[in-house]
C-alpha cells in the first residue's frame, strides 16, 4: 500500500504539474504511477523531467543508460525502478532477457557496457569514493571525461528515483520483479 498518495489521474495532481504529465503522456503514452507521485511537487517533477531530458541528449546510448537504471535499482533493490526499467529496457532498446538479467548482477554480454555497469556500482557501493584504479579501468574500456560524469549523473538520478519510489512504496505498474537484494 502506498505510503505516499499519488495523484489518481493528471487532473487531479497539483495545478502547476499538469502540463509536465501531459507532457509525460505524450512522450510515453501513459503516465507512470511514479511520475503522478512526483507530481505532489511541480518543482521536483519539473527537476526529474529536465534531468531526464538533459540526460537522454548526453553521451550514453539509451541501451546503455538503461543497462545503468537496471543495475543501480538492483543495487539499491528498488522493485519499482528495477520492473519499470526492465520493461524499457525490453519493450524499448530492445534488450533481450539475458542481457537484463545479466545487468541486474553489473555485467553484460557487451564489454564496454559492463566497463560503465561496474563503474557505477562502484561508485554506487563506495559513494563516490572510487580507487584511481576504478577509473582507469572505465577510461580503458574507452569512457571520455563526459561520458564518466554522465556515468556518475546516472548513478545519482537512478538512485533518486530508487529512494523515492522505496519511501513511498509506489504501486508497480510495469511488470513486476523482484529484486534479489534485501534493501
Amino acid at each position: 500500500m502506498p505510503r505516499i498518495s499519488t495523484p489518481a489521474a493528471i487532473e487531479t495532481a497539483p495545478a502547476a504539474a499538469r502540463p509536465l504529465l501531459e507532457t509525460v503522456k505524450a512522450k510515453l503514452g501513459v503516465v507512470p504511477n511514479f511520475y503522478r507521485l512526483v507530481a505532489n511537487s511541480p518543482a521536483s517533477l519539473e527537476g526529474l523531467i529536465g534531468l531526464n531530458g538533459a540526460l537522454a541528449k548526453g553521451a550514453l546510448d539509451a541501451r546503455t543508460r538503461e543497462r545503468l537504471a537496471v543495475a543501480i535499482a538492483e543495487f539499491n533493490g528498488c522493485g519499482y525502478c528495477l520492473s519499470a526499467h526492465a520493461y524499457i529496457g525490453k519493450a524499448v532498446v530492445k534488450l533481450d532477457d539475458a542481457e537484463i538479467g545479466a545487468n541486474r548482477d553489473g555485467r553484460s554480454a557487451d564489454p564496454k557496457a559492463e566497463a560503465a555497469l561496474r563503474f557505477a556500482l562502484e561508485v554506487a557501493r563506495k559513494r563516490g569514493h572510487v580507487s584511481d584504479a576504478d577509473l582507469a579501468a572505465v577510461r580503458a574500456a574507452g569512457f571520455g571525461e563526459g561520458e564518466i560524469i554522465e556515468i556518475i549523473f546516472h548513478v545519482g538520478l537512478n538512485t533518486l528515483t530508487n529512494y523515492i519510489n522505496e519511501v513511498a512504496d509506489t504501486l508497480v505498474d510495469f511488470p513486476a520483479l523482484e529484486t534479489r537484494r534485501v534493501a
